[in-house]
């Protein structure tokens, strides 16, 4: 497993401001587009392309395009959707899957609930995106289940990370027989007793679109 850590004043200002407690949901989701964004052009340096030739005014001129068949990206219910827009921002023609997995607060195990994804994935370069590796299961979990379909390269987008999630998912993927890259705005000090990780910037999913009870 890859880690890329992004290194970039706009995405620590952005990252800086998602931290505070004052932001609004409004703000905070305008802000998780525009960082997803950032990260994607990072996430995306590997994608796979093939020669092509176009027309310009003047003649023709060799370029690239996305190769067949087309990257898929898959949020993580629910938080994972706040990402989704930046991230399509950046390659509009992708396709998107879905995978549902929440995290047992006693356990701190994943459990999926929800998938929509293709049954053969045979070939093609998956992008994932989870705001937070905390405990680092619920990612974890869904690059195995990606894996188990074929996928052959996962690209997985978190804005923050901790030590202990990013070590845990080394392990969870070190044996797949796959390439996978994770590319995190951030890797904060710790989690905490709970889980959550320190300093933070608290339940994304919450912040993202309120509570849900």
């Amino acid at each position: 497993m890859e880690l890329r850590v992004m290194d970039h004043p706009l995405v620590s200002h952005k990252l800086t401001l998602l931290r505070s407690q004052d932001t609004t949901s409004p703000v905070f989701r305008q802000l998780v587009e525009e960082l997803v964004t950032l990260l994607a052009y990072e996430a995306t340096r590997e994608v796979d392309v093939v020669p092509c030739t176009v027309t310009t005014p003047v003649t023709q001129a060799r370029g690239v395009e996305l190769a067949s068949p087309k990257p898929l990206v898959v949020p993580i219910l629910r938080a994972g959707l706040g990402m989704l827009e930046g991230m399509l921002r950046l390659i509009p023609s992708a396709e998107v899957g879905f995978v549902g997995m929440a995290r047992d607060e006693e356990t701190l195990q994943p459990m999926t609930y929800a998938e929509r994804l293709p049954s053969d994935l045979s070939g093609r370069q998956c992008f994932v995106l989870d705001p937070m590796l905390a405990t680092g299961g619920s990612l974890g979990g869904a690059v195995q289940f990606l894996a188990k379909r074929g996928a052959k390269h996962v690209v997985c987008l978190c804005i923050l990370a901790a030590p202990e999630g990013i070590e845990r998912f080394r392990g969870l993927v070190k044996d797949l027989g796959m390439q996978c890259t994770l590319v995190v705005a951030g890797v904060d000090e710790k989690l905490n007793e709970k889980g959550y990780i320190v300093p933070g910037l608290g339940d994304a999913g919450d912040r993202l679109y309120g509570l849900a009870e």
